[in-house]
Order: structure tokens, then sequence, then C-alpha cells
């Protein structure tokens, strides 16, 4: 029943950074988390993914990885991608390049990626099967945003107190100035629960 002043505000704003591109383990939590899928489905899918059609050829990289590097040719192709289709502000001023945090990481294969950017979700989504489209859709997001602007966010932290040091209460928030990467792709959490998984027709 006392009455509560606000004691301090704190205001900051903080840049955060694209997940690196995919290597095995992050595909399956990723797949786990976002698609539903268990990790053998999700090497299943990605195997035939690898082999892809007579007349493509393989649709993804080799999925088993520990690496975390992009070829040239790659980096490129995301960069030219980004300034196209999202825009300048969008594209770092250099490419991003991600190193391995894995103690003894086998880098001899690059990261799991799509073999051409330029084959976008939506034009794959004909050639596909639905679980093969959504682990595609799922990749192809996280390459292009592993190579995209920082996100902004403006973060506030409020105190009240009743002015003792009886009650002391924080409020938190954050504001998105700038999407950044975000407006592709924003990594899961465990926290967070998988939506249902549809069922392919």
């Amino acid at each position: 029943n006392k009455a509560l002043k606000v004691e301090k505000i704190d205001k900051k704003q903080v840049r955060r950074s694209p997940a690196a591109p995919f290597i095995t383990s992050s595909l399956q939590m990723e797949a786990s988390r976002k698609l539903g899928m268990s990790a053998s489905n999700t090497m299943r899918l990605a195997q035939r993914l690898y082999e892809g059609s007579t007349d493509d050829g393989g649709y993804i990289t080799y999925m088993r990885t520990d690496g975390t590097t992009l070829s040239e040719d790659a980096v490129k192709q995301c960069r030219d991608l980004i300034n196209k289709d999202y825009g300048g502000k969008y594209l770092p001023d250099a490419p991003r390049l991600y190193k391995s945090k894995a103690k003894n990481a086998q880098e001899a294969h690059e990261a799991i990626r799509p073999t051409d950017l330029t084959r976008t979700p939506s034009m794959m989504k004909g050639k596909l099967e639905h679980d093969q489209w959504s682990l595609y859709d799922l990749i192809w997001k996280r390459t292009m945003a592993s190579q995209m602007e920082n996100a902004i966010f403006d973060q506030m932290a409020i105190d009240f107190s009743d002015g003792t040091d009886d009650v002391i209460l924080r409020a938190n928030g954050s504001v998105v100035t700038f999407d950044g990467f975000l407006t592709l792709y924003q990594e899961s959490t465990d926290d967070e629960q998988h939506p249902a998984k549809p069922s392919a027709k």
C-alpha cells in the first residue's frame, strides 16, 4: 500500500549480431525448435536436399560439418541478394567471418548452405516436398541473415522504490529501432515452443 516513485532510469542502445550459418548440431536444434523435426528426420531430409535432383544437382552443401565458413562465391551471392532485395542499409561494410567454437572442429567442409542462393524458397516451393521445402527455407534464411547488418535496440530499465530499501521494483523493456537481420531470421531458444508441425498435403 505504499506509494512508489521512479528512482532511476537506465537507457542504452544495444546491437545484436546474427547467428553463424548452420553446422550439423545447430541445424538439428533449430529444425526441432522451429519445425518440430527430430534430429534423425532433419538429417534424412538434409540428405535428400544434398542429393538434389538429376536436373539441378544438390540443393545444399554437405550436411555433416562443424565448419561455419562460407565460400567467397557464397558470400558474394549473399551480399548481392541482400543489396538487391533489402537495400544497402541491410548490408554490412565488409563480409562477416565466422569461426567454429567447437574444439577440434573438422572444418574441411563449409557451413550448411544452399548451393545456389539465387534459388530462393519461393522458387523452390513447387520443386520440393513440404518438409524438404521447410528445411530448405530455414537453411536459406539462416545463411542470408548471417551476412546481414546488426539489429539495433533501445533498451530501458526503470527502478521504482517506496523510499526505503524494503521494496525496489524494476521494469525492463526494449524497442527495435533497426531490424537488420531480424527482418529475415531470428534464432529460437529452448524456452520457445515450436509451432505444431503441419502435415504435408
